[in-house]
């Protein structure tokens, strides 16, 4: 039996039983409930690795055992940079300067590295573009065979980089919704479903964006914004200030702003008026794609970790997210759509926000298409 990927307790959130050993189960196979964490995340970054840059001293907060082969690309330690926004002082965090050109980078090394752990050599995922990418970067790196399937109106730039790493690409026409369902079909016949999102490693991952920005501004933020989508990002961030406040390095949790497209906002419609109001989203065209879900599979906790925060979530319009790539732009940031939505809730926000204000830029430019006209 192959060692289990399993190092932290993993259980199910719907039925409360622990991941089955020894194997990469993407869903409770009692009840189909999603698996999370047993144990509170924890932050302490590891003495030897002072110094370094990347992931490598914030080993101790990931569920892999100690001598784990750790698979890295140079993740992480982006560039906090200080701008202004209506002569208001805002800080970038540059996440689309990732190895890959996404924050996904983060979660990804979290997720192959127990893979290949566990000794996985195949598995397959499901993405609109970065996370599939990353997890091709890092499945080559590991050796690990992939098949990313893809949206047919994915982007073309960023079906080539997914290629470009050597995975086999699965396109399937309809919504990102149908896509999924194809994906778990195929995983219910056996084959490792290395889900960024039904898979807790990731966000493991992600919560080592909190640990860098409380580092790189000397201090907690005020107030945090980025986009969401399945929301695992906040998730991330909500776990990484939470244990770095259970650790007593810092005295308060930021507010967490999320921003959605207004096309298709099922977390703003459940924060406004409650979980019925779900029902009247629709998956609505947006050049925001990589923020195009119908169905946040942790949803609940995401809005969880929003209101505990104190934080909110704002709905930006197609006009918003193009004037937000512009105003980026000037300023030296060049991002994706699903970036710009940021702006807008910078827009919508930014006057009640206490500082230091951190907007998240989560993917590159040079991964989609530009705007017409």
């Amino acid at each position: 039996m192959a060692p289990s990927p399993y190092v932290w307790p993993f259980v199910c959130t719907n039925c409360g039983r622990p991941a089955p050993a020894g194997e990469f189960s993407y869903h409770c196979p009692t009840c189909g409930g999603i698996y999370d964490f047993d144990v509170p995340m924890i932050y302490a970054p590891s003495a030897a690795a002072a110094g370094r840059g990347g992931l490598a001293r914030f080993r101790s907060s990931f569920p892999l055992a100690s001598d784990a082969p750790w698979i890295t690309l140079g993740e992480g330690s982006t560039p906090l940079i200080a701008s202004a926004v209506d002569n208001h002082p805002v800080h970038f965090k540059c996440e689309h300067l990732n190895p890959t050109g996404s924050f996904k980078d983060r979660g990804a090394s979290v997720l192959v590295s127990a893979l290949a752990a566990a000794g996985v050599v195949e598995a397959i995922e499901d993405s609109s573009g970065n996370a599939g990418a990353a997890f091709a970067a890092y499945a080559a790196r590991a050796g690990i065979r992939a098949r990313v399937y893809v949206p047919d109106g994915a982007s073309p730039r960023k079906r080539a980089q997914i290629a470009a790493y050597g995975a086999e690409i699965v396109r399937l026409p309809g919504p990102r919704s149908q896509l999924a369902e194809a994906v778990r079909r195929e995983a219910d016949t056996g084959a490792v479903y290395a889900s960024h999102v039904w898979l807790p490693f990731g966000l493991a991952g992600f919560a080592t964006l909190a640990f860098e920005l409380v580092e790189q501004l000397g201090e907690a933020p005020g107030a945090v914004l980025l986009p969401a989508g399945h929301g695992t990002l906040v998730l991330g961030l909500a776990r990484g200030f939470a244990a770095m406040q259970d650790a007593g390095a810092i005295e308060r949790i930021p507010k967490l702003i999320a921003a959605q497209a207004a096309a298709c906002a099922p977390l703003w419609a459940a924060h406004q008026a409650g979980g019925q109001a779900v029902g009247w989203v629709r998956e609505g065209e947006t050049r925001a794609e990589g923020i195009r879900i119908l169905q946040p599979l942790r949803g609940d906790a995401v809005l969880r970790a929003i209101e505990t925060s104190r934080g909110t979530i704002v709905a930006v319009d197609e006009p918003s997210i193009g004037r937000g790539e512009a105003e980026l732009a000037r300023r030296g940031f060049y991002v994706e759509p699903t970036s710009a939505v940021v702006w807008g809730a910078l827009e919508a926000t930014l006057r009640s926000l206490p500082d230091p204000v951190v907007a998240v830029l989560t993917g590159s430019g040079l991964k989609s298409e530009p705007q017409s006209g």
